[in-house]
């Protein structure tokens, strides 16, 4: 496959005067429940006309040439004998990119596999090719304010050998995503209409979230502060490299090119700690080769374990390196969050969230930038913004974190076929008024941000920290009688939003809740380790064993100190015998999730589980256990009668995921490992 470009190119501003204005096209709404029951009725597989198994649901243009002779469309039945659509039990994404130039769109997508509740509203996971199956799917999308549901038929465009054309996964009878590529292309207009784009843009489309991106040559000092926080709560990051004449460059990395942020981790090497990035190419193999690329020398300088646990001797796309180097070789760093508080200085869980739609229309409100020297800036849009303080802050710092996001609305079916116009906003300080500022005040006042930039991209975003009282936001493209419809999102703490001028148009309005019940003791751990920056098995019996753990009402939770030891030990990577605050974070995520799983399968609310109800669990946690090693599990985890506590189902859960990733790491075919008797002693005796 040849080596594709994948990041936008810049596009000139349309020319002054040009009206390229059509009101925007909305997404076709079908009942994908009525469409499905009427085909089980029927007894036939469905069929969909409005993205027909033909050539112009590919498209018109480059996308064609490189299109195998003699395309045909398949179902999947045709396919594979036994077709799946979501594996729950993958690890790892597992996809891999077809002829279309999308990495932007599998960056983004591998991402969102680390959010599996958010990933379940994307892809809703009660669909099969067994239990009624019509040959109907269905995938939702953030689309310009709102989710929609976007049906397909499971008919997919094959070569000559039954090979996917487009995304396909490594495991061969699993569709879900190249089902969802198609529901994706659909929306946008063909799978050509996916050929360029950015990460961001995905992101938000997954999630409905709000960006935040980062120029890795001018990074913030505290770049990996916001990347733990980013790690360990509801975000979803991508990143973008250099543009270069050649694709593939001698250190590895694939020039303008997008890839996901997998992970982070500090490590403890001979000389000193050191901050690591991991990274994953969409197109599932071409890797860097430096400073802890998979065949670095950097690795010995690890404890065994930490180098088992972390270093993955394959070509699989995945790979680690230093901050340093992540800042040097990457242009971008986007990070996409449900809730807006990632840069925020407030405490407190709850934001607010307003959602305007207006439009730039020529001749009345299509005024321009300020940087045309024609006086009709004050015809843009106006929108009347009062931030409000708000009581609760546990730190008053005298000012309200702001994000606001101006998004244009494409003109066109296709995604592709009409250019972005440069577009950005205007902030100003403004005293209590519903009438539209007049020419006159912006000739007097300057703008809080100063520096207003203007992009030819979908999305402009800025974030601001801003003393409460009244402002107006002026919406604008930067050359005047630019004409397309968009949409106006704030998020704050508390505030109100409203369009000036008279116009009373319908406002969106809601409270946003993190529901990621750790950034509850996010305060609490931080000052913790603070006082001791590494616990040891008894510090953290004390904290677990503090910890109110609202949801488990029914029964005391003690967690005993040969639990505690256990878990430290396996959770130490570099053998020092205690913990980091970041080795806790990952045991707190840990934690959360198996509550879940236990609440959820112990079904006789008696605080244990039986060997039923364990086995189901493991496989809803997405492992694959023999019932032969859930029993010696029990056995060995269990009180006398076999049934395991939730505190020993922590440490059973960690164990088996553990020892899966080291196996994961060190098998070269998935078969079988060798190990060294310093490593074999390391993994067996320490945890």
């Amino acid at each position: 496959m040849p080596f594709l470009p994948c990041l936008k190119i810049k596009k000139s501003p349309v020319p002054l005067g040009r009206s390229i204005f059509q009101k925007h096209t909305p997404a076709i709404q079908q009942n994908y429940q009525a469409l499905q029951e009427m085909c089980l009725k029927n007894k036939c597989l469905f069929t969909d006309d409005n993205f027909p198994a033909h050539i112009s649901s590919i498209g018109t243009g480059p996308l064609l040439k490189k299109l195998p002779r003699n395309i045909q469309w398949k179902r999947p039945h045709a396919l594979h004998r036994s077709p799946v659509f979501y594996a729950a039990n993958r690890k790892q994404l597992d996809l891999c990119q077809g002829l279309v130039e999308n990495c932007w769109f599998l960056a983004a997508l591998e991402a969102l596999t680390f959010h599996q509740d958010i990933l379940a509203v994307v892809v809703p996971q009660n669909q099969s090719f067994e239990k009624k199956y019509a040959g109907i799917f269905h995938f939702q999308f953030w689309h310009f304010g709102e989710w929609v549901d976007v049906v397909v038929d499971d008919r997919l465009p094959v070569n000559e050998v039954g090979e996917l054309v487009f995304v396909s996964s490594v495991y061969k009878n699993v569709f879900w995503g190249a089902l969802l590529e198609k529901a994706y292309a659909k929306l946008y207009g063909s799978y050509e209409d996916l050929q360029i784009g950015q990460v961001s843009e995905a992101l938000v489309d997954f999630t409905g979230g709000v960006n935040i991106r980062i120029k890795l040559a001018a990074a913030p000092p505290d770049l990996w502060d916001i990347l733990t926080r980013a790690t360990y709560s509801r975000s979803l990051m991508g990143c973008q490299t250099h543009l270069g004449a050649t694709k593939v460059l001698k250190n590895g990395l694939v020039a303008g090119h997008a890839y996901t942020v997998t992970g982070i981790r500090k490590v403890t090497c001979q000389y000193g700690p050191e901050n690591l990035v991991r990274l994953r190419n969409p197109w599932g193999k071409i890797e860097w080769k430096g400073d802890w690329s998979d065949s670095s020398y950097k690795w010995e300088l690890l404890s065994p374990k930490e180098k088992i646990l972390l270093r993955k001797k394959k070509e699989d796309g995945e790979f680690w390196m230093s901050l340093r180097d992540f800042k040097i070789h990457f242009v971008d760093l986007m990070i996409c969050k449900l809730t807006p508080d990632l840069m925020s200085r407030e405490d407190g869980k709850k934001w607010m969230y307003s959602l305007k739609s207006g439009r730039w229309v020529k001749g009345s409100t299509a005024g321009g930038s300020r940087g045309f020297c024609n006086g009709t800036f004050w015809m843009n849009p106006q929108y009347w913004l009062n931030v409000l303080p708000v009581e609760d802050s546990k730190k008053s710092l005298g000012s309200c974190s702001v994000v606001i996001s101006l998004m244009q609305k494409h003109s066109s079916k296709h995604r592709n076929r009409a250019p972005h116009l440069f577009i950005g906003f205007s902030l100003y300080k403004y005293q209590e008024s519903n009438r539209k500022l007049p020419p006159a005040f912006f000739t007097r006042h300057q703008p809080v941000n100063k520096h207003q930039v203007f992009l030819d991209e979908r999305e402009v975003t800025h974030d601001f920290h801003l003393e409460p009282g009244v402002y107006v936001i002026v919406p604008s493209t930067l050359e005047p009688q630019q004409e397309s419809e968009f949409i106006l999102r704030v998020f704050s703490r508390k505030h109100i939003l409203r369009e000036m001028g008279g116009n009373t148009s319908f406002t969106l309005s809601k409270e946003i809740v993190d529901r990621y019940e750790g950034k509850i003791w996010e305060d609490f751990f931080t000052k913790h380790f603070e006082q001791n920056p590494e616990i040891n098995a008894v510090q953290l019996q004390r904290i677990l064993n503090n910890i109110s753990w609202r949801n488990f009402q029914s029964f005391h939770l003690s967690f005993n100190l040969d639990a505690c030891q256990g878990i430290l030990a396996l959770l130490d990577l570099n053998a020092s015998g205690t913990l980091s605050i970041q080795e806790f974070r990952v045991l707190w995520k840990r934690l959360l999730f198996y509550l879940e799983v236990f609440q959820k399968r112990d079904t006789s609310r008696s605080g244990k589980l039986d060997l039923v109800e364990l086995r189901a669990a493991v496989q809803e946690a997405g492992i694959s256990l023999s019932n032969e090693v859930c029993d010696l599990m029990a056995i060995r985890y269990g009180d006398p009668d076999l049934k395991i506590s939730f505190e020993s189902f922590v440490c059973f859960m960690l164990r088996v995921e553990i020892m899966g990733e080291a196996f994961r790491n060190l098998t070269q075919d998935g078969k079988g490992i060798y190990l060294r008797e310093s490593e074999w002693m390391m993994m067996t005796l320490y945890s």
